[in-house]
């Protein structure tokens, strides 16, 4: 649910940098972005739940039949701080497929130097024009 509604939103940031910047095909860059996010998310999904499987220390056997992409009900950790874990591990593929979106934003369609400033523009203006796009005009 969270990588969807980021996923949304990285789709709309690269459509308003492509309109800012004039660029030919936008929707084939928007599709090409949207689906590199997806396959980031799901491939570090994945890696997350081989780790921590890996820490579980238990041999799961060939009867182990769990959804590859349900990170929420395993065990990680107990204790204090046993929060931490499975917040980064849920958290961990959106950033991902963010940052991966990012850097083919900044490389290949502005073509700028790879510098924070750089790979996070236009964010400010995304969540303005959402925020923006709920006021209504009385005429």
């Amino acid at each position: 649910m969270i990588g969807g509604v980021i996923m949304i939103l990285t789709a709309i940031w690269v459509y308003q940098t492509l309109i800012k910047a004039k660029t030919g095909n936008i929707l084939l860059w928007v599709a090409g972005c949207a689906i590199v996010f997806l396959v980031i998310q799901v491939m570090f999904y994945n890696i997350n739940i081989m780790i921590i499987d890996g820490l579980d220390g238990k041999d799961v056997g060939g009867e182990y039949d769990r959804d590859l992409t349900s990170v929420g009900d395993r065990k990680t950790q107990e204790g204090a701080g046993g929060w931490f874990m499975p917040v980064f591990f849920e958290l961990l593929p959106p950033f991902a497929g963010v940052m991966a979106v990012a850097l083919i934003r900044c490389q290949f369609i502005l073509k700028q130097a790879l510098t924070p400033a750089n790979l996070f523009s236009g964010v400010k203006e995304l969540f303005v024009s959402i925020k923006n796009s709920f006021k209504t005009s009385s005429n």
